[in-house]
């Protein structure tokens, strides 16, 4: 989705890819605990093991003494670290290197530079979380789910998370061509993005028809429980009646923000969430100081609402007595804790520490929180874009006319298929197109027509009459403001 305020498609070259993922502590947690780092390398690793850290000083002298080329010792204990915390089998455990360090403690904060998409590692694959809103990513068409495979020719394939991150990063104002994989579609896919530095700005607010408030939250940072506050005053002050929150493609972030935030909807003494420990002991996270609207509550979601936004979802679904409405979220139930001063050289190690479950106790990972109104975008919103390296004409078949075929519908030419067969009828539809953008109609779908196509849906998206999700939130809103005037 594109709002007024993200400009046209490449046109913004600022860009994120963080190795991040969704849910972060901030400092200690004493529930959990945590001990400090010991002054060896490996020392907590192997918990006094002492033949343990010999092997891998000994594997490390090998390499160094018979290696064919010269070695930097310094990647070999990056790379030990990193392959040990791999070996757990949790993507949302990682070693980050200084350099990568900086760009988390830069999110944290709200302002980053990279590719505008959260990302994880799931079975030695680099996966997209959620593009983040507003970015080049998402104008560019990156979805969540999507299997980002290399970038300008440097395959991903048998590197770290952290790895893969420093190949697609890169001086402001590059290009960095970025080949996907989309679940359900056939042929890879190919982006061209523009290296840049971006500041995140989390939160938006509006007041809609029949004072109707809406504010979006697109990430989880320091400052965004202040700015959502601050937004959430200012539409009561203007007489809001019920309140829209947007956290689709919101990756997630902080837990201590988060829980901030649900603390204004969440009654006093009612739960937030519950953390469960390793040895299984649970604690619920209850709200201090809050206390009920009395104005309903609607929480829009989708498949890349993550982490903080489900932890959100579920505060405002089962204790504060809102509706959510949309799709499926993405399912991410553990919370990350990051370890920076242990290490002393300015690294980071980010570890699982505990699982978070809804205030009844669910565990929503890898299942995610249904919505009480499912609700789904058009077709067009998730189509694969078009290689613009190839031309298509009648009687040919493949996945690119399939996206064309989508793409006409939603911009107004009924192709009369979409099954990716070019037939008599998708070539009158690509004729008429292509005459109303001042093209040569000859009805071949070339990169010329692609270009024009994708243009002219960008707009179609970015329209907000074609957001089924937030109108029909809206209009949910309506009916719920219609109903407590109906009993007064």
């Amino acid at each position: 989705m594109f709002k007024g305020r993200t400009v046209a498609l490449m046109v913004v070259v600022a860009m994120l890819l963080s190795s991040i993922l969704t849910l972060t502590l901030t400092g200690q947690w004493t529930f959990a605990g945590s001990n400090a780092v010991g002054s060896g390398i490996f020392a907590d690793a192997f918990g006094g093991n002492k033949s343990g850290i010999k092997k891998i000083e000994t594997a490390m002298d090998l390499v160094e003494k018979n290696y064919v080329e010269g070695v930097d010792r310094n990647k070999l204990v990056d790379g030990a670290i990193g392959g040990m915390l791999n070996a757990l089998g949790d993507p949302f455990t990682s070693y980050m290197a200084p350099e990568t360090a900086q760009q988390f403690s830069e999110q944290i904060e709200g302002s980053f530079t990279g590719i505008g998409a959260e990302v994880s590692m799931e079975d030695g694959k680099v996966v997209v979380v959620s593009p983040i809103k507003g970015s080049p990513a998402e104008q560019a068409g990156i979805k969540p789910k999507d299997i980002l495979l290399s970038v300008n020719g440097e395959s991903f394939e048998g590197l770290g998370l952290n790895e893969a991150v420093a190949k697609i990063r890169g001086p402001k104002g590059t290009k960095a061509k970025v080949k996907v994989k989309r679940p359900g579609t056939a042929n890879e896919l190919e982006f061209s993005i523009v290296r840049g530095d971006i500041a995140l700005e989390t939160v938006y607010s509006s007041m809609k028809q029949e004072n109707i408030g809406v504010i979006e939250v697109t990430e989880f940072s320091m400052n965004t429980a202040d700015r959502f506050a601050q937004e959430l005053a200012s539409l009561e002050k203007q007489g809001m009646k019920a309140l829209v929150i947007d956290v689709r493609n919101n990756p997630g972030g902080v837990l201590q923000v988060v829980e901030k935030m649900a603390e204004q909807f969440v009654p006093k003494g009612k739960a937030i969430l519950q953390i469960e420990d390793k040895n299984k002991n649970r604690k619920k996270m209850t709200s201090v100081q809050g206390k009920s609207k009395n104005y309903p509550v609607i929480i829009i979601t989708n498949k890349g609402s993550a982490s903080a936004s489900e932890i959100l979802a579920g505060a405002l679904k089962e204790s504060a007595g809102a509706k959510s409405l949309g799709e499926t979220t993405y399912g991410k139930g553990t919370v990350q804790s990051s370890f920076s001063k242990e290490m002393g050289d300015g690294s980071l190690v980010k570890i699982t520490i505990a699982k978070w479950l809804t205030p009844n106790g669910e565990w929503i990972h890898k299942k995610g929180i249904e919505p009480d109104i499912p609700v789904s975008q058009p077709d067009y919103f998730s189509v694969a874009p078009i290689n613009k390296e190839k031309t298509y004409k009648f009687d040919m078949l493949g996945e690119d006319i399939k996206s064309a075929q989508t793409m006409l519908s939603g911009v107004g030419y009924d192709p009369g298929r979409k099954d990716g067969y070019f037939d008599k009828k998708t070539e009158a539809a690509l004729e008429k197109f292509q005459a109303a953008k001042g093209l040569k109609a000859n009805g071949v779908l070339d990169a010329k027509t692609a270009e024009a196509l994708e243009s002219s849906l960008i707009d179609q998206i970015r329209d907000p009459k074609n957001d089924n999700q937030m109108n029909q939130a809206i209009q949910e809103a309506q009916k719920e403001i219609n109903s407590l005037a109906s009993n007064e």
